[in-house]
């Protein structure tokens, strides 16, 4: 039989996180997990393992509550609506009184070593969110954009945004100025005025220009 445990798990996972949230991971010490569990470093081993390990836990929760955001934002019927409900989502998850400013994630990847494992598996989280906006980029109708408009580049744009403003929380802004910067960003997103008959128009001008230039060398 194993030793039984002197404390609830889901308890201690949830101080953890507030101390990763706050502090980072490199700013954690074993002593300051310890200390807020009120629990003894073999207990935390024996529940644990290591820092690492429950920093992954916490970690994967958190994500996992990310994950319900952007997949709720995805379901909207225009890309723009999936910016503008992904958006405005983060910006008050970031802004959330429950929890110290900003990303839980980012908070500890930033003062990471570059190459650190912590450091690149935290990148490839990220990497998963920016996959899954991509697909569904991909997938809208060509209508919703201008001929010269590039989705790959609207994605991009939307992950800067987010992983800014996670640094502007952290940073001391409020929830109010995050939204009038997400504002900025959607009254500047790229829309055809009149749906394909932009990107026709477009498409004869690059045909009458291409035409005009082979009759020049003609």
């Amino acid at each position: 039989m194993g030793r039984p445990r002197e404390f609830d798990i889901n308890t201690a996972i949830k101080t953890a996180t507030e101390l990763f949230w706050r502090k980072g991971y490199e700013g954690t010490s074993l002593s300051d997990l310890t200390d807020a569990m009120r629990i003894t470093a073999p207990s935390f081993y024996f529940a644990f393992g290591n820092k690492e390990k429950l920093f992954r836990r916490v970690i994967e929760q958190y994500y996992e509550s990310q994950i319900e955001l952007l997949e709720s934002a995805l379901r909207e019927l225009t890309v723009r609506g999936v910016a503008e409900r992904f958006l405005y989502g983060c910006a008050d998850v970031l802004t959330g009184p429950s929890h110290a400013p900003g990303c839980l994630a980012l908070n500890s990847a930033l003062p990471c070593a570059e190459g650190d494992t912590i450091r690149v598996w935290l990148a490839t989280l990220r990497g998963e969110l920016t996959v899954k906006l991509r697909k569904r980029f991909a997938q809208a109708n060509s209508s919703e954009f201008p001929v010269d408009a590039d989705p790959d580049t609207l994605v991009r744009l939307v992950v800067m945004m987010v992983w800014g403003m996670a640094i502007e929380a952290q940073s001391g802004a409020k929830r109010k100025d995050l939204r009038r910067a997400v504002a900025v960003v959607l009254a500047a997103w790229p829309t055809a005025t009149k749906p394909g008959l932009e990107r026709t128009a477009a498409l004869r001008e690059r045909k009458g220009v291409s035409t005009r230039r082979r009759s020049r060398f003609s």
